[in-house]
């Protein structure tokens, strides 16, 4: 595909870093020269300096002949004018804007980015989808991730695998045999850096990260099996109350038994912490500070938010929570290898602000019936939701562990009300929802499942 993205900033870098892996035709626009320098060195893509919003610079950017365009600079405003030029000037099917104002979000404004409107294919919110990303792991303590597919019936969990889990050295397809009430299925496996869809016989080792898909019902049995027990969040610490972090506050005050403290260095966004929140207390402070982490009671939380816009800073905060004695920490961290760094360092859990971005790009740049999509691994594989219309391949085929074409497992299948956990003795139907993890190799494989065929008409 030929794709245009305005903004070269964090945001910009990282589509383009995660799209170049698939080959796409990628041209970046930004008025920074410096940054235009930088994104043509380090990644494989084509700069053009100048206002992405002109249209003589989307039409030197190739924007008669664009499949998709993504305004991702930093301003909404913008982003909104370069999509409405994008499509009356040069009639580009896919348009993605990422607006963060909350304002432009609310239910009766939402026209605005309709095909009568501006014709805006995709609103991106970043604070409001890491906010929502925040508040799911929130309510699954024990798991590295966590993210909802179908009507939030079944949840993707990631777990580490302890030395004492009961699970440890057994065969894949044997689980089931261990656990016959539990509604999960192991689909993926990190392990050493690398991540792969498993085979039945695969068996989870010491220090492996399993992705698991599970019955939400189920999901604290399974944390349990794991040796992950869910300690109850009663006492939250949230670094940082910038957009991501007033959300996550407001979030949590709507839980009647949850007790929440902001700490926050700048004395105006304080200020408005003060003004938007009810219930939770706002400290002016460095959250680097161990007298400022004290005052918020860090010392006996049972969660400490890391969400400034530092990476390195959020890191150490949760590093410096967890060894004055908060039970579990959470970072943002855009850039993966300080999120390995953060791991290593004892973080129990990391997001990635910016991977929750590229998975909705994502689901727009696939091919085929995808209803939800999810990467993983910093893009070494994904999860996704997609419908099997009559001619997919696989209808009628079992789906067991061995059964898919090598680096895809099947989770589950979503039918009218009923969740099927994937097994050797089941099969699709037409118009069922199928749940697939699959490593990024295995990525044309799974757009067939999904494609009507050309026999079709």
């Amino acid at each position: 595909m030929h794709v245009i993205i305005c903004g070269a900033g964090r945001v910009g870098q990282g589509i383009a870093r995660r799209l170049a892996r698939e080959n796409h035709n990628i041209i970046m626009i930004d008025q920074d020269a410096r940054l235009i320098d930088l994104v043509q060195t380090e990644l494989d893509v084509r700069g053009l300096q100048g206002h992405a919003g002109h249209p003589e610079v989307l039409k030197a950017a190739g924007g008669e002949t664009c499949d998709m365009i993504i305004a991702v600079t930093y301003s909404d405003e913008i982003n909104m004018v370069i999509c409405q030029v994008a499509d009356t000037l040069f009639s580009v099917p896919t348009k993605i804007a990422r607006v963060r104002a909350q304002q432009y979000m609310e239910p009766g404004w939402r026209s605005l980015f309709s095909r009568e409107g501006l014709g805006i294919d995709l609103v991106i919110s970043p604070e409001i989808e890491v906010g929502d990303a925040i508040l799911q792991r929130f309510k699954t303590p024990g798991a590295m991730m966590s993210v909802n597919f179908g009507r939030s019936d079944v949840q993707l969990i990631g777990l580490e695998v302890q030395a004492d889990s009961p699970v440890l050295d057994t065969a894949l397809d044997q689980i089931q045999d261990l656990f016959p009430s539990l509604r999960a299925r192991v689909v993926g496996i990190s392990r050493a850096g690398t991540v792969f869809a498993p085979r039945g016989n695969d068996h989870l080792k010491v220090g492996d990260t399993a992705y698991v898909a599970v019955l939400k019902s189920h999901a604290h049995r399974l944390n349990s099996i794991f040796n992950r027990p869910e300690a109850e969040m009663r006492r939250v610490v949230v670094v940082g109350g910038g957009n991501v972090g007033l959300y996550v506050a407001g979030g949590l005050e709507k839980q009647s038994d949850v007790r929440v403290r902001v700490i926050e260095f700048s004395i105006e966004q304080a200020e408005r912490a003060v003004s938007e929140l009810n219930r939770t207390i706002v400290i002016h402070g460095d959250g680097l500070n161990r007298t400022i982490l004290e005052e918020a009671d860090a010392p006996t939380a049972d969660l400490v938010i890391a969400t400034t816009h530092d990476d390195k800073a959020n890191i150490l905060i949760s590093k410096l929570a967890k060894q004055m004695g908060a039970k579990r920490s959470l970072a943002l961290v855009n850039a993966p290898e300080l999120a390995q760094l953060a791991r290593e360092m004892g973080v129990d859990a990391v997001l990635d602000p910016k991977a929750l971005t590229v998975s909705r790009i994502l689901m727009k740049m696939r091919r085929g019936r995808i209803l939800a999509l999810q990467s993983l691994e910093d893009g070494a594989a994904e999860i996704a939701e997609g419908v099997t219309l009559e001619t997919s391949p696989l209808i009628g085929k079992s789906i067991g562990y061995d059964d898919l074409p090598k680096g895809i497992t099947a989770a589950a299948i979503l039918r009218e009300n009923e969740v099927i956990f994937a097994d050797q003795d089941v099969r699709p139907r037409a118009n069922d929802h199928v749940l697939l993890f699959y490593e990024q190799s295995a990525t044309n494989k799974v757009e067939q499942f999904f494609r009507v065929s050309a026999d079709f008409f």
